[in-house]
């Protein structure tokens, strides 16, 4: 597992708001981490919905690999997962160009930069 894969996750139970179901997820948690074999790993859950009012928290993310359709990192849902929810395969990867852009939107949605407008 590595920062920036798309791998498939059992989201449910959820509450509310939270997006559920089994989906692709895009991993966040830093690979020093990962790597030590943290328990819990941070993830972003991938959704084929796009909210026009989202635009700053969805990154799109083109079909590839196993990820069969065109999706949307919907960062505003991410949180921790442990790693008995994770599948057995990584479907796809980021590209750097992507995590460079998920990276700059975390950071704003954190409120750790001003994101551009």
């Amino acid at each position: 597992m590595r920062r920036g894969d798309i791998w498939l996750a059992r989201l449910n139970p959820n509450t509310g708001a939270e997006i559920g179901k089994v989906r692709p997820v895009v991993i966040l948690l830093a690979q020093r981490y990962l790597d030590a074999g943290s328990p819990v790993v941070m993830i972003a859950p991938l959704t084929t919905q796009f909210w026009p009012g989202m635009t700053a928290l969805r990154i799109a993310v083109p079909q590839r690999g196993r990820l069969l359709k065109d999706s949307f990192v919907a960062l505003e849902q991410t949180r921790a997962l442990d790693r008995s929810r994770f599948g057995d395969t990584r479907l796809a990867e980021l590209s750097a160009d992507e995590m460079q852009i998920l990276d700059r939107q975390l950071m704003a949605m954190f409120g750790m930069v001003i994101a551009p407008h």
